[in-house]
């Protein structure tokens, strides 16, 4: 772990920028110089499982952008990444049936290989979105982070459909950088910036792909260590519909019943439960809706109508309203001093 992590903060796998002191190298720079600037451990890259939390990755990415002058190096990090850097995780979803059932291992276990960031499947029309967010306020280099997580997605989704997958979008919450073309040669693809949210969208049919080197015997005793590990931790409904519903959003498929369906319980069931927690459907996604248009205002370039309309709303004023009710100033007045 490093020098500065501490328990109470949301931590992750270093395994995920385990390549960063090679790329450093590769462009020219001492590797130790930005461990030593950032007072980590000098062996926090000598072991895949050893700690770092969200806002010291943030950092971490953030800095070799800048000593490195590679705009894109969250970028570089992302396409060295794949299910071998989600450890047990990552080897769970290789044996699960098809590559819809390894989506959903992946997205039910992906807690135990980062606290803090919530990935998701959402389907509509034919159209898949398999997302990534940070839920955690106030993290430093997201466009370093966003970029390498929608890269990595990109390496999954390869790796179990094999190399005739087709994507059809990489969605990105940030703005366009200036030099398009290191994305371009990477995704070859469309890219869709000032997104939702960040993540790839192809088409379902994938989903039903089956994987070529199932064991489910394999598949269930890593099942009943994923068992063991997760016993040490509580459960949080409330954490999974947030998550869920920033995904689902991105296809306005938020209502009570469509967000219980994905839960697999009954919208009865589901309303008790959440009853039960001291909290409902419509707050928390008020909750979701306001996160996110704080990370639009903030990191996007897009207006206030579009956001309202990403958000869900049926017109601005509604969210205007909305956000006035949240901070008591009106979205354009939060942006401005973001920026000042």
């Amino acid at each position: 772990m490093s020098s500065s992590a501490s328990t109470s903060q949301p931590v992750l796998r270093i395994s995920t920028v385990q390549g960063v002191p090679d790329i450093l190298r590769e462009l020219g720079q001492d590797p130790s110089h930005v461990i030593e600037d950032l007072e980590f451990e000098p062996t926090l890259f000598d072991n895949p499982d050893n700690r770092i939390t969200l806002a010291e990755r943030g950092r971490l990415l953030e800095r070799c952008a800048k000593v490195s002058g590679c705009p894109h190096f969250g970028l570089l990090i992302g396409q060295q990444d794949g299910l071998d850097q989600l450890g047990i995780v990552g080897l769970l979803a290789r044996h699960a049936p098809d590559v819809g059932t390894a989506l959903q291992r992946l997205i039910r276990h992906f807690h135990l290989q980062a606290q803090g960031v919530e990935i998701g499947l959402a389907v509509d029309r034919g159209r898949a979105l398999f997302s990534y967010s940070i839920a955690e306020e106030g993290v430093t280099g997201l466009d370093q982070v966003g970029d390498g997580a929608v890269a990595a997605q990109f390496n999954i989704m390869h790796e179990l459909c094999g190399p005739d997958f087709k994507a059809l979008a990489a969605w990105f919450v940030r703005t366009a950088p200036k030099n398009l073309k290191p994305y371009r040669d990477f995704f070859q693809i469309r890219l869709q910036f000032d997104a939702s949210i960040y993540g790839l969208e192809f088409s379902s049919s994938w989903l039903t792909r089956r994987l070529p080197s199932t064991d489910e015997a394999l598949a269930q005793l890593i099942v009943e260590k994923l068992s063991v590990l997760e016993s040490q931790t509580a459960e949080d409904l409330s954490e999974n519909v947030r998550r869920l519903m920033q995904t689902a959003l991105a296809f306005n498929h938020v209502d009570a019943h469509q967000i219980a369906s994905m839960l697999g319980l009954h919208v009865r069931t589901y309303h008790r439960r959440l009853h039960s927690d001291g909290t409902n459907h419509r707050e928390l996604l008020d909750q979701t809706r306001m996160a996110l248009a704080f990370r639009l205002l903030e990191y996007s370039s897009k207006d206030i109508a579009e956001i309202s309309s990403l958000l869900g709303y049926a017109e601005a004023r509604s969210f205007i309203r909305a956000f006035k009710r949240w901070t008591a100033t009106t979205p354009a007045r939060w942006r401005r001093h973001q920026t000042v």
